[in-house]
């Protein structure tokens, strides 16, 4: 039987190459070590795109063969190929917006180089605007490996006002900002936040969740928004950024005060001019506590799920589903720094609403989930409506679930769901063993039971602003168990191979919404997604994993990004605007 197999195999092959290879390819690149993630074919040295497929992967004089005439040629110098990584949780149309107006911290490595930062941006930023740092960054970073002060940050920045994120448990503002917000002796605490004072009880300046994050959203929310133009232009940059890492497709989580349809106007009026340099399912998030069925039900009769998922799925720019948070009652931050939030009991009968016309409507649903406890409650909620609605396969996913229990994963195997995890223990491993003890930390998240257990696993970051959005530093703390700050806190078992990590960032996150049979692998019929990296991520030696970025990336067979031997072949990304913009000055990520 085999000896009458194997010839009928190699026939079939042939046959396949031969179709592939009638098409003209539009690009090929060779001299390259290529991680195709293809079990069959793990490795190659070049490959050939028609348009936005790819058509062949194979050994530099096969792939070569397919070149014509207006085929475009690409040397990778010998450098690692992947296929492009895939954030499954990144709040992405939001972060667009505001990347112009932020000083970046994230990757910077002393506190006195982000102080200097500080006092160089408030310097330049004009009256009327606000100097912000907005997440991504920790203590343990820097040499110093302590939280700036009050002092220092108010002779930084003067009379500029000044808003710094520190995780979802606190927030530090200048003077001057305490001064612009009308903030005085006489300001109440909001419901789960506190605005700390003095003796005298004035205002310090510090913000502090305790342990709801809504003191730190709403008080970023009031800061000035720029206008129309450079939000466009902000978008451009930060979608740029995320090519520079490697990134090309996104799920947009939603995410506080990111009101739809009109907070989606910038991304919508890109994508109908073909200017999205990322792929975009995003999730809508209900708003204000009390309506959040009322609003599902009013963006059901808005959005035909279904549709877009038929003939226009290519477009990549679509409504995915509800989520993260369905219900405010619902929401479990992970501020390790505070006890671990009581959810209400009124939680149940609201969520159950929600799910339950999402289900109904067939409307794909995530959701926020920090906390076995909460997990609990959420998966008795889910079980049900699925008795009532049965789920029949719809795609559905947890939200980062770091201390999600065995007996809730096989509940979650059960129903078919998935679990999207990111690098939130990497920003906040010292903190949760601080409060739960190293015992509890070692598999925070069990990403390995996760994945013994046939559950779909997606990767991301949850940037911009509790965890930095380099993808990078989420495959380090993957493969190494550490944090950024270099604690190895996580047990052997529960660290990952470096291909076992990718494949998380590339496959994994495209199977939470059924993806995967089209992308994430380098093999003949897939999207034409990848990235050429600075570094040989399967070769180099672990602490350099975090400092990895692309040179070349490539989506739907296009190339949206590259710099160094490939900038002559890349599209110019306009300078960002408004020109005192810390975009123009630093960058996004920082290496030094």
């Amino acid at each position: 039987m085999k000896k009458t197999m194997l010839p009928l195999v190699a026939l079939l092959a042939g046959i396949t190459l031969s179709v592939h290879a009638q098409q003209n390819a539009t690009l090929i690149i060779h001299n390259a070590n290529i991680v195709t993630l293809d079990d069959a074919r793990p490795q190659a040295q070049a490959i050939a795109i028609a348009n936005d497929k790819i058509i062949a992967v194979g050994n530099d004089a096969d792939i070569l063969k397919l070149k014509a005439a207006n085929t475009k040629v690409v040397s990778a110098n010998g450098r690692t190929i992947i296929p492009g990584l895939y954030d499954s949780h990144l709040h992405v149309i939001r972060a667009g917006r505001f990347y112009n107006t932020e000083l970046r911290w994230d990757g910077v490595k002393s506190l006195k180089r982000a102080l200097q930062m500080l006092k160089e941006q408030a310097a330049r930023t004009p009256k009327g605007q606000w100097v912000r740092v907005v997440g991504g960054w920790n203590e343990y970073q820097f040499e110093e490996k302590r939280l700036p002060t009050l002092e220092e940050i108010n002779a930084a920045t003067g009379n500029t006002p000044t808003f710094i994120l520190y995780l979802y448990a606190q927030a530090y503002l200048n003077k001057a900002g305490i001064k612009a917000l009308n903030i005085d002796e006489h300001t109440p605490n909001p419901t789960g936040g506190l605005i700390q004072k003095d003796a005298n009880g004035q205002p310090t300046g510090l913000l502090i969740a305790e342990p709801n994050a809504f003191i730190l959203y709403s008080t970023l929310a009031k800061l000035p928004e720029l206008t129309p133009t450079e939000k466009g232009n902000s978008t451009l940059g930060f979608m740029s950024e995320m090519n520079r890492l490697g990134v090309t497709s996104v799920m947009d989580a939603g995410g506080g005060f990111q009101n739809f349809p009109d907070d989606y106007g910038i991304t919508d009026s890109l994508f109908k001019i073909g200017q999205l340099t990322v792929r975009l399912p995003y999730y809508l998030f209900a708003q204000k506590g009390g309506t959040e069925l009322q609003d599902y039900k009013k963006w059901i009769s808005m959005v035909d799920i279904e549709h877009q998922h038929g003939e226009e799925a290519e477009t990549e720019y679509f409504v995915e589903g509800g989520g993260e948070n369905l219900v405010a009652t619902g929401g479990d931050f992970e501020n390790f720094l505070k006890p671990r939030p009581e959810l209400v009991p009124a939680m149940e009968s609201q969520l159950k609403e929600v799910v339950g016309v999402l289900v109904k409507n067939r409307w794909p649903f995530r959701l926020h989930a920090t906390y076995n406890e909460s997990i609990t409650r959420f998966l008795n909620v889910i079980e049900e409506v699925n008795k009532e609605t049965p789920l029949n396969g719809l795609p559905w996913f947890f939200d980062h679930a770091e201390t999600v229990s065995a007996e809730n994963l096989q509940r979650i195997k059960a129903l078919n769901g998935g679990i999207s995890i990111q690098h939130r223990m990497a920003f906040q491993g010292e903190n949760f063993v601080a409060r739960y003890g190293k015992q509890a930390a070692r598999n925070t998240p069990p990403i390995r039971k996760m994945l013994d257990m046939g559950i779909k696993v997606g990767a991301g970051t949850d940037g911009t602003r509790v965890a930095s959005y380099n993808p990078w530093v989420s495959l380090y703390w993957l493969t190494t168990g550490k944090t950024i700050g270099g604690h190895d806190y996580t047990d052997a078992q529960n660290k990952l191979d470096r291909i076992t990590a990718l494949k998380l960032y590339t496959q994994g996150s495209a199977s939470l919404i059924n993806q995967h049979n089209d992308r994430g692998t380098l093999k003949e019929g897939y999207l034409a997604d990848l990235a050429v990296l600075s570094d040989n991520y399967l070769k180099t030696d672990a602490e350099q994993i975090k400092n990895i970025h692309a040179l070349l990336t490539i989506l739907d067979g296009k190339i949206v990004y590259g710099e160094g031997e490939f900038k002559a072949i890349a599209p110019v990304l306009p300078k960002a605007i408004p020109a005192w913009s810390p975009v123009n000055f630093y960058g996004g990520y920082q290496y030094k």
